[in-house]
């Protein structure tokens, strides 16, 4: 009954406070995330409202390619020609 007595007072004064320290360790760490999502979801929504140009950029840069493809296709042709 005695080492009852023993392993209970261990307990109390030895892991008990472990565990809380762990456990404080743990709910820190959570606070940090939690801060980070925070951070991270308003800085997505303010990211949505700067992409409502974004189809219109990449008309313009489908346009741009396609004439330039036109051109690099001439250009090909007419290097082939004179090499060939």
């Amino acid at each position: 009954m005695v080492l009852w007595w023993i392993g209970n007072i261990v307990l109390l004064v030895i892991i008990l406070p472990v565990v809380i320290y762990l456990l404080n360790r743990v709910l820190a760490a959570l606070e940090r995330i939690r801060h980070a999502t925070d951070d991270i979801l308003s800085g997505g929504v303010a990211l949505i409202g700067e992409l409502n140009g974004v189809p219109n950029a990449l008309a313009v840069t489908d346009t741009t390619v396609q004439e330039i493809s036109v051109g690099a296709v001439r250009y090909a042709g007419s290097v082939a020609k004179l090499l060939g």
